[in-house]
């Protein structure tokens, strides 16, 4: 029976220590010194510029962030699809790249205040505009989304478009590859990304988006983990703080985004 007890001892002080050892919520971040942030790459909030440093307006968003809270912030790009698998792993901390808020993310991670407004919206090449918009031109289109994303969702359960075709991507860099090689009808994309990759002077210039189609607007949050509520108040507390001082306006500026900012 002393043996017993004894084991039981030790196995209750192994826990307890274990427990300890393993930092939580923001001490966990705070310790190790830096968030590290799941994004993916698109224009205009992150991507690589001539000189190939990452940037964009939530790479500079973040980094401030970081900076006023005493931590560092160190980018990983993640595959789209797992991202709620790499956040509750510990992969990453947070998920910091235009993440739309949905009833269905609410369930796997907590949400900052929402920071941009957004929409999903149709593109298709300039040539093809009268056609598709023509009646019936938008009944069996295939269009082509990022996996797992908002605009898949669009293209699936909204009504806009009857009867579509879903094409998967790895990515919206590579919807847009997609629809001006003419291998798709259209493709949906952030309207944040549309505005910044298919205007005049960029590579994506034979490309418009379709007025005529009304997707579901939505949010950008960042996503954290749903035990993280003192990091999030954090977070949430700091971007309040960037915008009653006119940073984050400035920010919004400087990436034509001052429209669809959410303050």
């Amino acid at each position: 029976m002393k043996k017993f007890f004894g084991i039981a001892a030790a196995l209750v002080l192994t826990a307890s220590a274990c427990g300890c050892s393993e930092k939580q919520d923001w001490a966990y971040i705070e310790d190790k010194g830096d968030l590290v942030i799941g994004i993916t790459l698109y224009e205009p909030m992150n991507y690589y510029d001539d000189n190939n440093n990452l940037t964009g307006f939530d790479t500079e968003f973040a980094q401030k962030v970081c900076e006023e809270l005493g931590v560092e912030a160190k980018f990983q790009v993640i595959d789209w699809k797992q991202k709620e698998t790499e956040l509750k792993s510990k992969k990453i901390d947070c998920i910091w790249n235009g993440l739309t808020v949905t009833e269905e993310r609410k369930e796997n991670m907590a949400f900052s205040n929402p920071y941009v407004d957004n929409k999903q919206v149709l593109i298709v090449k300039e040539e093809n505009l009268a056609q598709i918009t023509a009646e019936g031109g938008l009944d069996g289109l295939k269009v082509a989304a990022e996996s797992g994303s908002a605009g898949e969702t669009a293209i699936t359960e909204d009504d806009a478009i009857p009867n579509p075709e879903f094409i998967g991507c790895d990515a919206q860099k590579d919807v847009l590859m997609e629809v001006k090689a003419g291998t798709v009808d259209g493709g949906v994309i952030d309207y944040v990304m549309a505005i910044s990759t298919i205007k005049e002077g960029t590579d994506y210039s034979d490309l418009v988006i379709v007025d005529a189609v009304e997707l579901t607007p939505e949010q950008y949050a960042i996503g954290f983990r749903l035990e993280d509520q003192e990091t999030l108040k954090k977070v949430n507390d700091t971007v309040d703080k960037l915008v009653q001082d006119g940073w984050l306006q400035k920010l919004a500026e400087k990436y034509e985004m001052s429209d669809i900012l959410a303050y």
